[in-house]
């Protein structure tokens, strides 16, 4: 992982939110998964789908969440680049592995989080979640 502009805390603190993210869709944790977003947030699925503001991210992640992962299939993620943008805001790029209930790598992905810092909490304010293909 690299980093530029950012303390190792900070650093740490985004590392450990995007591990709380991949928590929750392995869990299929609804509400510990929008707990992540700011209240206004755009998050760009990995199917394309865009969803502006969090009633809107709860209505779609209530809908696929649930179940997502009941047939034994697993993702995982990778934090290769924390960016500041200011003070308040940095930038995760995260490299994303879906893997079938044997192991074998069926998908990636490579999303990118932008994070907001306030009230004591970094949250996510916008996300683009690219599909690369075949892992």
């Amino acid at each position: 992982m690299t980093h530029a502009d950012r303390s190792p805390d900070v650093t740490a603190v985004l590392t450990a939110r995007v591990a709380e993210l991949q928590r929750t869709q392995m869990t299929e944790d609804v509400a510990g998964f929008l707990a992540l977003f700011d209240e206004d947030a755009v998050w760009v699925t990995g199917g394309g789908v865009r969803l502006v503001g969090l009633d809107a991210i709860k209505e779609f992640t209530g809908a696929v969440l649930p179940g997502a992962f009941s047939d034994g299939s697993t993702v995982t993620y990778e934090v290769v680049l924390v960016w500041s943008l200011a003070a308040d805001v940095a930038l995760t790029s995260v490299d994303q592995w879906y893997y079938d209930a044997g192991g074998e790598a069926v998908s990636a992905g490579r999303p990118t989080y932008v994070w907001r810092y306030r009230d004591g909490i970094w949250s996510i304010v916008a996300g683009q979640n690219t599909a690369v293909g075949p892992a």
